[in-house]
């Protein structure tokens, strides 16, 4: 006889490991969108020139002053790059592994939006591929400067050496913005302390400044981010609406047993139920 397994033994341990497949199969996704999407660099430069008309109209046209700033003042750009190319990860795991420590019930809602949310980016990227400021005349790229003092590369944010592995036109949303709202909005539903609430959304707002001034992403991307979590949240919550509706709708009654029908003149009796 066959002893069971950890994970069959313990079903929180079973969950867990089936979560982390979830999420680093969405990351693998998620790094992996280069491989499908178009990397014409014409078509991507004519789209952010048409966020930066849009931007320019409507007042938002924030980034050359930004930019420039976090150029001249090296410990800002220093501090920024580390930022970029660390938190949009770190801080959103941490935010996964304490929700789940928290129960399924607060956990599986927000993983909820967070996948769709991504799908819904990812997606984009595939159909709109759009040039960061860093493509564009006027504008640095900040990493770049700082890449000598980081482990990432002169190529976005990636690690030395696999920079040709990252789509450096998945510009629009931008998903840095969008998991950074993810954090502050379950920090803020679920943290019961208000100044952890408080951090939450401080990782918010720095991260869509740092994604600016860096150069990796508009203003627009970054709004463009936080709508789209919010349709992953709307996803999301419609999801558990249809699950709770499966889960109260009533099994149906099983069929009565058939009774046995006298054939011949000898007395039949039903067997007894003991």
């Amino acid at each position: 006889m066959s002893l069971p397994s950890s994970t069959t033994r313990h079903p929180r341990l079973r969950r867990g490991v089936a979560e982390l497949a979830l999420i680093l199969t969405l990351y693998v996704v998620y790094s992996g969108s280069r491989l499908f999407a178009d990397d014409a660099l014409g078509p991507a430069l004519t789209r952010a020139r048409e966020l930066l008309d849009v931007e320019r109209l409507i007042g938002l046209h924030w980034e050359a002053s930004l930019n420039q700033f976090f150029v001249d003042t090296r410990v800002l750009g220093l501090l920024s790059s580390y930022w970029y190319a660390t938190a949009h990860y770190v801080v959103t795991a941490i935010a996964l592994v304490w929700l789940y420590r928290l129960g399924e019930r607060r956990y599986v809602p927000a993983r909820r939006a967070l996948v769709a949310a991504t799908l819904i980016g990812l997606a984009l990227y595939l159909l709109l591929p759009t040039a960061p400021p860093r493509f564009v005349d006027g504008y640095v790229d900040v990493l770049s400067l700082h890449a000598a003092d980081g482990w990432w590369g002169s190529e976005a944010s990636a690690p030395k050496g696999l920079g040709g592995l990252t789509n450096q036109l998945a510009a629009f949303p931008s998903l840095h913005a969008g998991w950074a709202l993810w954090v502050a909005v379950v920090v803020q539903q679920h943290a019961r302390r208000h100044w952890v609430r408080g951090l939450g959304w401080g990782h918010a707002l720095i991260t869509a400044v740092v994604i600016v001034g860096t150069g990796n992403h508009w203003v627009l991307d970054a709004l463009a981010g936080w709508l789209v979590i919010g349709l992953g949240f709307l996803v999301s919550a419609r999801l558990g609406r249809l699950v709770e509706r499966r889960r109260e709708r009533p099994d149906p009654a099983p069929a009565a047993p058939e009774k046995m029908v006298p054939t011949g003149h000898a007395e039949q009796h039903e067997p007894a139920v003991g």
